[in-house]
């Protein structure tokens, strides 16, 4: 299975602030980011709670993932609009991977602070979208938090965005 991780930071590093805020990342003229095009090719979208309860909490029209989402939990979900298809689960990042692959999932959407770095950690992820923000937000919620060990990348490309964006796309460098 592949997992992926597409996501903004401010230029210091941080995908919110400390109270969990993302007003930062909405950047006037910004255009196209390539999230479409990226979601177009994954199953499913794995997230942690938070980072659930936070589109939750967008109070949107309409669910934003047309793709399956597994909120991981612990605890029972809140309700969530008609038009979702949410399965919570739990277990570590390895469990949760053979789980999905079971089910035929092949390419995993990884989201949220603390997924993310379970995910690194855990060595399942494959591919690291990361498009930065001209900002500079002091602190806030890192992307990358602490690491038992270095994680070896290979750098895909880089491209400038409207509105000042820079994204940057790297592969982890899996060992011969």
């Amino acid at each position: 299975m592949k997992a992926s991780i597409f996501v903004g930071t401010s230029l210091d590093g941080f995908i919110a602030r400390t109270n969990g805020e993302l007003d930062f990342l909405h950047v006037p003229g910004a255009g196209e980011n390539g999230y479409d095009e990226f979601i177009a090719t994954v199953d499913a979208v794995v997230m942690g709670r938070n980072t659930f309860e936070t589109v939750l909490g967008f109070q949107l029209k309409t669910w934003p993932y047309r793709k399956p989402v597994i909120a991981l939990s612990t605890r029972p979900l809140p309700p969530v609009p008609p038009d979702a298809k949410v399965e919570r689960m739990e277990g570590d990042p390895g469990d949760i991977v053979r789980q999905l692959a079971d089910q035929g999932i092949e390419h995993i959407y990884v989201d949220g602070g603390i997924t993310i770095q379970r995910f690194l950690d855990a060595g399942l992820i494959d591919r690291i979208i990361v498009t930065r923000v001209p900002v500079l937000i002091g602190s806030g919620i890192p992307l990358f938090g602490a690491l038992a060990q270095d994680i070896p990348l290979r750098h895909v490309a880089t491209r400038e965005l409207s509105g000042g964006l820079v994204q940057s796309e790297y592969e982890v460098a899996r060992p011969a």
